[in-house]
């Protein structure tokens, strides 16, 4: 069954360039190397500055489990983790 993950990220001011830069390459490594992915895109809100969101959708657990395992994703997360102003809100879906 596909898996869906929502993880909404707040911002430091001034850290969102920084924030976007790391995703674009994040979001090129995910493309390229995990078959399991079949989206992974990052939004900005257009209501609030320093709100993004990461949209994801996985064939299955597994493929979850992959992403988290992956060098690409472990790599970015401290470069991300700067960026942050607080813990991201991450919600994880079924598909219907």
């Amino acid at each position: 069954m596909a898996v869906g993950i929502v993880a909404t990220l707040k911002v430091q001011d001034g850290k969102g360039p920084e924030l976007e830069a790391v995703f674009n390459d994040l979001c090129a490594a995910v493309r390229a190397n995990e078959p399991g992915n079949k989206l992974y895109s990052v939004f900005k809100s257009r209501k609030e500055a320093n709100t993004y969101v990461v949209m994801e959708i996985y064939d299955n657990d597994d493929a979850v489990k992959a992403h988290g395992a992956s060098e690409h994703f472990r790599a970015a997360g401290p470069k991300l983790g700067a960026t942050l102003a607080g813990k991201p809100d991450v919600q994880y879906f079924d598909a219907i």
